[in-house]
């Protein structure tokens, strides 16, 4: 009820926001161009701005402790290892951070290569190998030098971009088609009722494709883990993520980036990860 009660809200703001600055700047909103120029403004805007804040949040929202001086010789490996993979992957030394969870997991994200974070759980260094903790740093370290991160949000970006846009345009669309002679149409509030529907609609489409990407991703991330660690300890992680019962609790800004999948979701087509059976079979292949 209270991502709905966001969204509402998220729209209703949105509704109010590109009145506003069409106003400002004279442009009608039935004007295919200007619609599209706003609606990229906001679809681009928010998603660059969220990869901008990615670390922040990251760091809020699962209370990463980033290890500047390490104090044991754990905190010490964990460093040590991350540092030697990203010379190996040639991009500049991430910060290293640590985040309470019994679950086996791990992320990266940022909005840059050479500046991006790369945290694991409590749960994954009690519970790996030291040769399996490594193969899962170097599956970050591959989505930090693929910059998956980035080109992650461009994708959501872009159809952000175009969801904002048809959903405004078929609304305006309705409108004039439902209008008086008075030039009385759906309203204020019927307009944003339509918008939001056929958001909603036009969103989970779009949520399929960015989903897809990230499943491609995963494969390329472990393809990239095999060939700077080696393909056994790659699959010896993956095995060892596959006796565990706890599910995913990273939050969904940085679910897609994790070693494992978050539970839930429509099918397979929701899902950020492929399954575990495929990434080994995928593995074995190489």
């Amino acid at each position: 009820m209270l991502r709905i009660a966001l969204f509402l809200i998220t729209n209703l703001a949105i509704l109010i926001l590109l009145g506003i600055v069409m106003s400002l700047f004279g442009i009608d909103s039935r004007s295919t161009t200007g619609l599209l120029l706003l609606a990229a403004a906001f679809g681009m805007g928010g998603s660059l701005i969220s990869l901008a804040i990615s670390k922040w949040i990251a760091k809020k929202t699962t209370g990463a402790r980033v290890i500047t001086n390490p104090s044991t010789p754990a905190e010490k490996w964990l460093y040590d290892t991350v540092s030697r993979l990203a010379q190996e992957a040639e991009i500049g030394m991430p910060e290293v951070a640590i985040y309470e969870s019994p679950d086996m997991n791990a992320f990266a994200t940022g909005m840059k290569k050479n500046d991006a974070l790369v945290a694991v759980s409590t749960g994954l260094l009690e519970n790996m190998s030291k040769d399996e903790i490594e193969a899962v740093l170097a599956h970050e370290i591959t989505h930090v030098a693929c910059g998956d991160m980035v080109t992650l949000s461009l994708i959501q970006g872009v159809l952000n971009t175009f969801v904002i846009f048809i959903a405004r345009l078929v609304a305006n669309a309705i409108n004039t088609f439902l209008s008086d002679e008075e030039g009385e149409g759906l309203g204020f509030f019927g307009y944003m009722a339509v918008t939001i529907v056929l958001e909603l609609f036009l969103g989970l489409f779009a949520s399929m494709i960015v989903m897809w990407f990230s499943r491609k991703r995963e494969f390329v991330a472990d393809k990239g883990a095999a060939y700077l660690i080696g393909k056994d300890k790659m699959i010896a992680a993956l095995q060892r993520l596959q006796t565990s019962q706890l599910p995913s609790s990273l939050p969904d800004q940085v679910s897609a980036f994790g070693i494992r999948p978050k539970e839930g979701g429509l099918a397979m087509l929701m899902k950020s990860h492929p399954s575990l059976e495929d990434r080994i079979a995928a593995l074995q292949k190489l």
